[in-house]
Parts: C-alpha cells; structure tokens; sequence
C-alpha cells in the first residue's frame, strides 16, 4: 500500500509540471481579455506585474509549486475569488453528475453482458453486441445534442440543459453513462464468458443450486476483477469526458469552469481544474487496487 501512495507523488508532480507549461503555451495574454485594447501600455505593465506574469516562466512555476505545498490553489486571474472556493461550488455537481452516469452504466452495461454470455450467439446477445458497438462509436459531442433533441425538443420529457430541475441532470448522465455502458457490456460479457466453463461453475450446478445462485454468487463475482478493472479506468475517463458533456448542458461543474478557464486565459484555474480531476484519477485508481484484494484474496497474497 505504501508503495502505491509513493507512486502517486511522481504522477500528481508530472501533471504539475505538464500542465503548467502546456496552459502556458497557449496563444493569448491573459492581460489582454481582462484590460481591454483601449488601455494603456503602464496600465498594462502594471497589471502583468500585480498578476506575477512578469517574472520568468521558472520562477512563476517555484512560486506556484510553494503556494501548492502550502495548500494554496492561488486567485483567480478573471474574478478574484479564492479558486478553492470555485472548485468548491463546482466540484459537487460534476461528482453528482459522474456518480449517476456510472450508476447508470452498471445498472445497463451488467445485466446486458450477463444476459448476452448465458445467451450466447443467440439473439439477446446478438442485440447486446450491437448495442455496444454502436454506442461505442458515438463521441459525447455528437450523443449529447442527439439525445437533447429526441427527449428534450421532439418529446418534451426533460430539459434542455441548465440545473434549475432535478431532472436536467438525466440528459448529461445518459450522454455520459451510454458510452460506459458499451464498455462494461463487452467486458462483461467477455469475463463471464471465462467463467461459466470452470470446474467449479459445474460442482456448484452439481451441488444443487439455483441457476441464479450459481451465476450471481460463483460466477459473477469470479468474473468481477477485469469488470472493476475497466470501471476504475473508465472511471477517469469519465471526470474527462465531463468537460464537453457539461459544456454541452449547461452544467455547472468542474468540467464546464475548465473549459470557461481556458477561454478567459485564467491560467491559475485552469491548473487547479487539471490537478483535481488527475488527482481524482489517481485517488481511484488507487481504490480499485484495494478494492481488488477484496474481491480476489490471491491478488493481496501475490502482492
């Protein structure tokens, strides 16, 4: 385990470093997007010099990694608040948003892979293999706005996008949960697959257990390590991929304050963005290690 926390202080200072430099690169002065072309070159030089913009790239890095060391994500450049308290105000949406697309993506990706493995080149599994492969193919861009318009505009079950109802939070869920589905389907299918032809998949039939006892307590959870292997990783990709979904409803999370970030050139909020969802990575990346000795004690015996 300690060797798992250690390993994450190079990553977390890799995205640091990456992130500092490639937000740094970008075209723009932020200067420019605040002041306004009417101002003055002084009223220029000033603000560059009260921003810290002034000083050599290296020494804006130091002074950003001491400030971090100390738990100080900075100010932000465009509205002068704390960015602790933006990511703060944001942070619980997208965790709202990531938490329910992933319970979706489990309560349709599961059972689909189940079905399509115990129904094996019959049709159900034919339908599971098509569903998958087709949502696989389709980007967040372009499901979103698809989505949008049969259940908001064309039938007018939810909203369009915002989070003035309870129910606008659906859309943005589906968008991001259907792709997680498509992944899960397939993996699903392939580890029970694996399994239902063990030895002790027929001395459990033997034995006289249901066919739902020998599926969901042998052979599922047999089959649980690559499964909880993809949600972890697909986890991650998910925080990711809610950057275009939020931006696409409206929906006022992490990922939505990146993208407006970039846009306004508000270099110290646009790293705090980065740093949480990598360090959100990497937190579950590590969970799903521990969470692998639970399911499968040989994995902590081989460790």
């Amino acid at each position: 385990m300690m060797k798992r926390l250690l390993g994450i202080v190079p990553v977390v200072f890799g995205v640091v470093l990456l992130t500092f430099l490639l937000v740094h690169a970008v075209p723009g002065d932020p200067v420019e997007v605040m002041i306004g072309e009417s101002a003055s070159s002084a009223d220029r030089m000033q603000l560059r010099a009260d921003l810290g913009l002034d000083q050599p790239i290296y020494m804006q890095f130091w002074d950003y990694l001491n400030k971090l060391a100390h738990g100080d994500l900075g100010v932000s450049i465009h509205s002068k608040k704390p960015i602790v308290d933006l990511l703060a105000e944001r942070l619980p949406a997208t965790a709202k948003l990531a938490l329910l697309a992933l319970s979706f993506a489990i309560l349709i990706g599961l059972p689909l892979g189940i079905i399509a493995a115990l129904k094996v080149n019959q049709w159900p599994d034919k339908l599971a293999n098509l569903f998958s492969l087709s949502i696989s193919a389709m980007p967040h861009f372009w499901m979103g706005p698809m989505l949008m318009m049969v259940f908001a505009l064309w039938l007018g079950l939810l909203p369009v996008s915002g989070m003035e109802s309870d129910a606008a939070i659906v859309l943005p869920a589906l968008t991001l949960g259907f792709g997680l589905a498509a992944i899960l389907t397939r993996m699903t299918r392939a580890s029970m697959l694996e399994v239902l032809h063990e030895d002790f998949i027929r001395t459990a039939r033997a034995k006289g257990l249901t066919e739902r006892a020998v599926i969901l307590r042998h052979a599922l959870r047999a089959a649980l390590l690559p499964i909880v292997t993809v949600l972890g990783l697909q986890l991650g990709s998910l925080l990711a991929g809610t950057v275009i979904t939020e931006t696409i409803f409206s929906w006022d999370g992490i990922g939505r304050l990146l993208v407006e970030s970039i846009e306004k050139r508000d270099y110290p909020v646009t790293q705090a963005c980065v740093l949480v969802v990598a360090l959100l990575y990497v937190t579950v990346n590590l969970a799903t290690d521990i969470i692998y000795t639970k399911i499968d004690p040989r994995v902590r015996f081989a460790s």
